[in-house]
């Protein structure tokens, strides 16, 4: 179990003077100058962060990329030993996570002990025209990137459709014809993965018939049970149902094939112009104390070394890319710009 940081900063007074006096025993002994701040012992200055459990919100159902993600980040910690408080994972589903960022930016704003996963939802429902939530990354403090993956077309295992051309041939012919499925609002990531190649493809995107669900694994109920005929969403949650039979993926939206899914074609192999980055991270509160953000920095930078991470990433299918706390919120910063562009042109910007 990780030693508690010791943060031994000593206030000093504004001219930064202390006067020493020996003691009858010749030991020294510290006194602030008349009108200065009494100095504080490395006990006093000592970080005692976590002082409580430690609750890691998914705001999502259960099944699908937060939720996955949120579960793998409590158990590596816990094989670590790198926490020395519990840890446990919530789910809070509702809007693609805006029901969580309006309780979360309102309500939890200085709770150092509840961190939330997130991944480009959080700038989507902030920047879209349709449910548009007043909250995004201004009312957090971003942690640290951990994850690259990438949007995915999937459809049932006993689909007709065997490739993505097919499939867009006749929702050209008829967009209201197939329901798509997502486990994220309209005008949110899964929305925008699903219709991106249609779009792309010359297809009205506000024609296409878009069902959304409170996350990826519900979505993925939906598409099984036959209520809907497509699937857009992140490739590697899709991994185990492709696996066990249950769906075919028909293209990723990667610039080349992923190394884990060679036999799947990108939707640029198929002659559609698309691609989608999707980034997953972790998130605290906006007004995180000092003691909490460095300790999450250091944790989670070790945490991303560790040979239970990567094993773990390597079993969901994930692709590591760490971004420590500035990297990560300049990135997001950029990506917002690069997101309204795309709302734009699908006419969903705010």
């Amino acid at each position: 179990m990780m030693n508690r940081m010791m943060n031994r900063a000593w206030k000093v007074t504004a001219a930064g003077v202390l006067a020493a006096s020996l003691t009858a025993c010749g030991a020294a002994k510290q006194q602030p100058e008349a009108g200065g701040d009494a100095a504080q012992t490395p006990a006093q200055t000592a970080s005692k962060y976590p002082e409580k459990a430690i609750t890691l919100v998914a705001p999502s159902g259960a099944g699908g990329g937060w939720d996955m993600t949120a579960r793998t980040i409590t158990k590596v910690l816990s094989e670590m030993k790198a926490v020395a408080k519990p840890m446990s994972v919530e789910n809070k589903p509702g809007g693609g996570g805006a029901v969580f960022m309006a309780e979360y930016a309102t309500k939890d704003v200085k709770d150092d002990h509840k961190l939330f996963v997130s991944s480009p939802p959080i700038l989507i429902n902030h920047i879209k025209k349709e449910g548009n939530s007043p909250y995004g990354i201004k009312d957090t403090t971003p942690l640290a990137q951990l994850t690259k993956d990438y949007g995915a077309i999937a459809v049932a295992a006993n689909s007709k459709y065997n490739d993505l051309k097919s499939l867009l041939d006749d929702m050209k012919a008829d967009p209201t014809k197939l329901t798509v499925a997502g486990g994220s609002a309209p005008g949110s990531m899964d929305h925008i993965v699903a219709i991106l190649p249609a779009f792309k493809y010359g297809i009205d995107p506000k024609k296409v018939k878009y069902v959304s669900y409170d996350g990826g694994g519900e979505a993925v109920t939906a598409l099984l049970g036959g209520n809907a005929d497509v699937l857009g969403t992140d490739a590697s949650s899709l991994d185990q149902y492709v696996k066990a039979g249950k769906i075919k993926i028909l293209a990723v939206a990667a610039p080349q094939r992923l190394e884990n899914m060679k036999d799947i074609p990108t939707m640029k192999e198929q002659g559609v112009d698309a691609e989608f980055l999707i980034w997953r991270g972790i998130f605290g509160p906006k007004n995180m104390s000092a003691d909490a953000k460095k300790f999450w920095e250091e944790t989670l930078g070790k945490m991303v070394e560790s040979e239970q991470w990567k094993k773990e990433v390597a079993a969901n299918n994930w692709q590591t890319e760490y971004k420590k706390s500035e990297e990560f919120k300049s990135f997001l910063t950029a990506q917002e710009t690069q997101l309204k562009d795309i709302l734009t042109a699908l006419g969903m910007q705010k």
